[in-house]
């Protein structure tokens, strides 16, 4: 343990409350999270940071460095702020907002002891046009020796894997007629959407069990008595890996180009959010972050096995960087991510607590990766080997 790590995040541990209550009451979309990166901003401003904000071109994202101006590792640290439509802050990212910070501000009290810097980035619109997305196309975690973030969870889980995605929308172009009257003038373009569903339906009995492909129907007509001349579907594609979620996409569009065929409607795709990589969890990182974990108090018993889950623009930074993005307890009743119950939880005294435990586990963690050579080597050998 590094006292003065604990000791800079307990001592600034009622600023970081009123940080994340803040931005839960505040809640923002992606790329509109202007209160939230002003918050987060302004006190790593104040703990001497040098904070450039609008990263990759992306208004509310942040880069926030502080360099020891001695040789050492570079340590990532990833926030997030957006909030969910309707449902605000109902997967707590306004504690992993300031949990972030919270971590990059502790282990800036020992580097000048162990050379090195660490960065947090503000990575907005997790939750749709993932900001880590544009980030790592553009290169800016390339600095990085390893990146890592926490999310809340009802229970603690370590770092894991997560599903590739593709959101993927079909077009369907027909033609418009009276439907009762002259229906045979018609070309229905629902029609077309009815019989991408039904392809893939089909289809799903021959893909692996990792895989997904869940969609709507966002546009189908305007009026019972209108052949519908223009709807719209959209999906989302996923599997374990970014290269079968590649071959998915290939045949999805197979179905929905046999619809068009079958109908006589035209088709456009596109994709109408980013594309999510897959997880690739750095497993020496992850335990070095459990065992540490472990020594703040945390049952071993209580750290599950990351389950099944969705999918994460924390995928993309993992194939760029050794990477972790482990789980902390928030509450104790079972709420789901997404829902009334998880939101409530992220702004009570549980989850506040959980914050300031995870900043410190990973403050600790990013410690150990500066003092330990061989820690260090072991993660990164590892990445390379994957």
């Amino acid at each position: 343990m590094k006292p003065e790590i604990l000791t800079a995040i307990e001592e600034n541990k009622d600023r970081f409350y009123e940080i994340s209550a803040y931005i839960g009451a505040n809640p923002e979309l992606g790329h509109e999270e202007f209160k939230a990166c002003k918050i987060l901003t302004d006190e790593l401003k104040k703990q001497n940071f040098n904070v450039e904000i609008g990263t990759a071109g992306l208004p509310t994202a942040f880069e926030a460095t502080f360099d020891s101006g001695k040789p050492g590792a570079t340590i990532g640290i990833m926030s997030e702020y957006d909030a969910l439509p309707e449902l605000g802050h109902a997967c707590g990212h306004n504690l992993i907002g300031t949990m972030g910070i919270a971590a990059g501000i502790g282990l800036s009290k020992v580097l000048h002891e162990t050379g090195g810097k660490v960065i947090v980035y503000g990575t907005p619109a997790e939750e749709t046009k993932g900001g880590k997305v544009t980030m790592a196309e553009q290169g800016i975690f390339e600095q990085l020796d390893v990146a890592m973030m926490v999310h809340p969870l009802s229970h603690y889980e370590k770092s894991g894997a997560s599903l590739a995605m593709d959101a993927i929308q079909f077009e369907f172009f027909g033609k418009a007629a009276h439907a009762a009257a002259a229906p045979h003038e018609g070309i229905n373009a629902l029609d077309a959407v009815l019989q991408t569903f039904s392809s893939i339906n089909a289809l799903r009995q021959h893909i692996t069990s990792d895989a997904r492909i869940h969609g709507i129907i966002s546009e189908g007509g305007k009026a019972a008595n209108i052949v519908p001349d223009y709807a719209v579907a959209q999906f989302y594609v996923r599997a374990a890996s970014r290269t079968y979620v590649n071959e998915l996409v290939e045949k999805v569009k197979k179905c929905a180009q046999g619809a068009a065929l079958q109908t006589g409607a035209t088709m456009e795709w596109s994709f109408y959010e980013f594309s999510y990589d897959d997880m690739v969890t750095n497993e020496t990182f992850s335990d070095a972050f459990t065992d540490t974990l472990i020594e703040l108090g945390v049952n071993p018993e209580e750290i599950h096995e990351r389950a099944e889950g969705g999918s994460l623009d924390m995928g993309n930074v993992s194939h760029v960087v050794p990477s972790i993005h482990p789980y902390i307890k928030i509450c104790d009743e079972p709420f789901a991510c997404h829902t009334h119950g998880f939101r409530e939880a992220a702004l009570s005294n549980q989850g506040k607590e959980a914050m300031i435990l995870g900043a410190k586990t990973m403050a600790l963690t990013g410690y150990k990766i500066l003092t330990e050579p061989q820690l260090l080597e072991k993660i990164k050998k590892e990445f390379a080997n994957k």
